[in-house]
């Protein structure tokens, strides 16, 4: 398969609407984190999350409805096209978004979905803002009270963090970073950007030698090291980031070798920490395509880690099946993700 191949078709497009579509309205096994302040916090997901109360928990839920977004957005015509409209005219409404702004705002929620489920909503909102049709705008004039609430929060964070936080899976800071880096590029929201470049700088610019030898942990879905590598590509100019990425992943070769970064398998699909390690393939393959992506078309390593990439990618979408919900409930999204080139410039 070529890096080409590696792209979304209608047929592709059509499975994953249909397994999403499935997923956001299947309320139970839910899995939330849920700080109640009370006994009348013990409710069910429906009552607590009636915008986002699928797939499994909050950020997946998040994140499949930015999935159906980008499907309505990339195929308007598909037979689909008709049910995610019609669920997001459902689900997308005034009053389910100010009921989850209300659960933001209740006592001890600060840390809510921070960061990871955070910054997909942003991706959301950065979606719906990017196709600018009458009905997206409107979408995104229903998220706007939590959108503001949710930019707060993250900002003043952001402000305080003395420290990345450098795993693998929701807590991770530069993936984060990332996806609210490219929001603010979208939105034009100067401050954000210059806070997240300025944090990135502070906390990844004198990072050398990344122990990527030492990856994955075994409940990963993100690559630590890659992931920083695909955020600083984001924030420094390109001259600076080549400098930097030479001291920071002295290891990837410019010339290919079998051996420098392969694809992991997960043991068990049906265990939901197990099967991260098949969203860490989807994850790794769109990072690797971004750092190379940032580099000269001369440069050796470029041609390797599209290489990579595209190996990482073929073995990530393989397992991309609706067998089990471990998996089902979130890998779409990550294949979309990668598929659409969604973390690319211009607009990807």
């Amino acid at each position: 398969m070529t890096a080409a191949a590696l792209r979304l078709n209608a047929k592709t497009a059509t499975r994953f609407a249909h397994m999403v579509l499935d997923n956001v309205r299947r309320e139970y096994p839910s899995h939330i984190t849920h700080l109640l302040n009370s006994d009348a916090d013990a409710l069910p997901p429906r009552t607590l999350h009636p915008a986002f109360y699928g797939s499994y928990d909050w950020h997946s839920a998040v994140h499949s409805h930015w999935l159906l977004a980008r499907l309505l957005r990339l195929f308007p015509q598909a037979a689909f096209s008709a049910e995610i409209d019609a669920l997001l005219e459902r689900h997308l409404t005034r009053r389910n978004i100010m009921a989850e702004r209300h659960y933001f705002e209740s006592p001890h929620r600060a840390g809510f979905e921070r960061p990871y489920g955070l910054a997909w909503l942003l991706q959301l909102d950065a979606e719906l803002a990017e196709w600018g049709t009458s009905q997206a705008l409107g979408w995104r004039a229903v998220l706007a009270p939590l959108m503001e609430l949710v930019v707060s929060r993250f900002a003043g964070w952001l402000s305080k963090l003395s420290h990345p936080v450098r795993g693998g899976e929701h807590s991770q800071t530069a993936f984060a970073l990332g996806l609210v880096h490219d929001w603010a590029q979208t939105t034009g929201d100067a401050n954000l950007a210059s806070l997240v470049e300025s944090r990135s700088r502070d906390f990844y610019l004198r990072d050398v030698n990344a122990p990527l030898a030492y990856e994955p942990s075994g409940h990963d879905f993100l690559s630590p090291a890659l992931a920083e590598a695909d955020l600083m590509r984001r924030v420094l100019p390109q001259r600076e980031f080549i400098n930097w990425l030479g001291k920071f992943l002295p290891q990837i070769p410019d010339e290919e070798r079998d051996a420098w970064l392969q694809p992991v398998m997960s043991r068990d699909p049906s265990d939901g920490k197990l099967a991260h390690l098949d969203g860490l393939n989807l994850s790794r393959a769109w990072m690797l395509e971004g750092i190379a992506d940032a580099l000269p078309v001369n440069d050796g390593r470029r041609a390797v880690l599209l290489a990579t990439a595209r190996v990482h990618g073929e073995t990530g979408l393989a397992a991309v099946t609706a067998e089990h919900y471990e998996g089902s409930h979130w890998l779409p999204s990550f294949a979309v993700y990668l598929l659409t080139r969604r973390g690319l410039a211009p607009h990807g």
